[in-house]
């Protein structure tokens, strides 16, 4: 079922993508239950491939070899966790590439060598468990960045790692641990302002385990596949119960295959959690539309306007609005503004290279193209945004 009004999914992983606002990421407080007839398993056909948890954190013979062969040796320093941490910064070393396709396992990671901020941070911390070391998982508010795929659009948000010396009991990995270094290592995979790290909120592995969940959920449902980003996101919630997100998500599944009733339920669940949570209300709103109660869904829509009087993407909308007048000008002027509040999103800088190509500014044109594949976020836009960089030089001597 689709929808003129985007609906929006929270994930865990930095542009994470996918990753999700902060107001409804984990209630740190009273625990929180699924409320009665959340689940709708008969609706939905079975997963074509279940989702393993288990093998999340899992090393495999490669990890293994890589940490035996290259940490291992004699002549790296004595200091086992700098050495990880180094190899995670160096590109003659692990050569990590961030990717924001897919939500990852360790092990899928790894041999990648790529993924979003939250893959590389559970495969970061698979590698330093076996190693022994304690790591402890961290929420970063570096607030929204927003991404989209069609009408579905993504609040991301940031997930970081620490690094301590050797874990305390190393038989409740599960649980988290109090950090003991004089110098914990910080990893991160994108730049992070002091301020945000002093404000990092710590993460159990369950609420992790949930976000992994969350995002492949997310990203099964950009990709078609509704039956199967339905179990992933009721695994969110079974593993998490606090993890507010996956509600919003199973909600937004509910609201695709067409069952209000369940996706009111999940959706006014989260809200219940985080009141003024933007995502929940706009997805509720569209919920309640869906249900023909126009007047319950305006008013949500009212109190949104009072919380976030321009939704994402709104002087986007505006700008591609402009184009088909036209009115090169304008599109710019509002691609900008848009861009203003998502710094540095590629399609954003995309279409300011369209704008300014059509107003035969061609260096405004490729600096916009160069910009947009340095913040890309997979290697096929990357490839996609060079190509036509590349298709600009060669026509530029003709627009001079």
């Amino acid at each position: 079922m689709k929808s003129s009004t985007p609906l929006r999914l929270g994930l865990f992983a930095s542009l994470l993508l996918v990753c999700s606002v902060l107001s409804g990421c984990a209630n740190l407080g009273a625990t929180r239950v699924p409320p009665p007839g959340l689940f709708q398993d008969q609706s939905f056909n079975q997963p074509d491939k279940p989702i393993d948890t288990a093998q999340l954190f899992a090393v495999d013979d490669a990890m293994r070899r890589y940490l035996h062969d290259e940490l291992g040796s004699s002549k790296k320093t004595a200091d086992k966790r700098q050495a990880l941490f180094d190899a995670l910064y160096r590109r003659d070393q692990l050569k990590l590439e961030y990717d924001a396709v897919i939500t990852r396992t360790a092990a899928e990671t790894f041999a990648a060598r790529s993924g979003n901020c939250l893959s590389l941070a559970i495969m970061t911390a698979a590698l330093a468990r076996e190693l022994n070391f304690a790591v402890q998982f961290q929420q970063i508010d570096v607030g929204e960045v927003w991404s989209r795929s069609g009408n579905l659009y993504f609040s991301s948000n940031h997930v970081n790692l620490v690094l301590d010396r050797k874990r305390i009991d190393a038989g409740n990995a599960s649980l988290g641990y109090t950090l003991n270094a004089d110098h914990p290592l910080v990893v991160d995979f994108i730049p992070i302002p002091d301020t945000a790290r002093s404000r990092a909120q710590p993460l159990t592995q369950a609420t992790v385990v949930a976000m992994y969940l969350n995002n492949r959920a997310a990203e099964l449902l950009a990709a078609g596949h509704v039956d199967d980003a339905y179990w992933a996101a009721r695994q969110a919630v079974v593993a998490a119960p606090d993890f507010l997100n996956a509600y919003n998500t199973l909600g937004v599944i509910y609201q695709r295959h067409g069952d209000h009733t369940a996706a009111e339920r999940a959706l006014r669940h989260a809200l219940g959690g985080a009141p003024d949570n933007t995502v929940y209300l706009s997805n509720l709103a569209q919920t309640l539309d869906h249900a023909q109660r126009p007047q319950e869904a305006e008013l949500l829509r009212a109190r949104l306007r009072l919380l976030e009087p321009y939704p994402p993407f709104y002087f986007y909308h505006q700008g591609q609005q402009a184009m088909a007048r036209g009115d090169y000008q304008r599109a710019r002027t509002l691609f900008q503004r848009e861009l203003d509040r998502v710094p540095n999103y590629h399609e954003l800088h995309y279409w300011l290279a369209v704008t300014n190509y059509q107003l035969h500014d061609v260096r405004a044109a490729e600096r916009h193209l160069q910009a947009a594949i340095d913040n890309s976020t997979s290697r096929d836009t990357h490839d996609l945004y060079a190509a036509k960089r590349n298709r600009l030089r060669e026509a530029a001597p003709k627009q001079q």
